[in-house]
């Protein structure tokens, strides 16, 4: 199992446009195999620091949704939302 962090800076007033594709994005997640749970979390000392955290049975499992059409769509819809890119850590036990 590894666990994914996803660090995501929003554009001044797009928080709440990213909330809801963030949340379609982790929705469409749930339906990719190998994927065991996710979560969102806000920083709370910067407003517009995002976090996702995510548990996938592997590294596999983890590229295959990097890499999907479903994903690529998602990223879609929040990249306009960014400030910045993505910094992603894969991590494990």
């Amino acid at each position: 199992m590894i666990y994914v962090l996803v660090e995501r800076h929003i554009a001044d007033t797009m928080e709440s446009t990213y909330d809801v594709a963030a949340q379609m994005a982790l929705e469409a997640a749930h339906r990719a195999p190998g994927f065991i749970s996710g979560e969102t979390l806000n920083d709370l000392q910067r407003r517009n620091h995002r976090y996702l955290l995510s548990r996938w049975r592997s590294l596999h499992d983890w590229k295959r949704w990097y890499y999907s059409d479903d994903r690529h769509e998602a990223m879609n819809q929040l990249n306009p939302t960014l400030a910045d890119f993505e910094k992603i850590t894969l991590l494990e036990r």
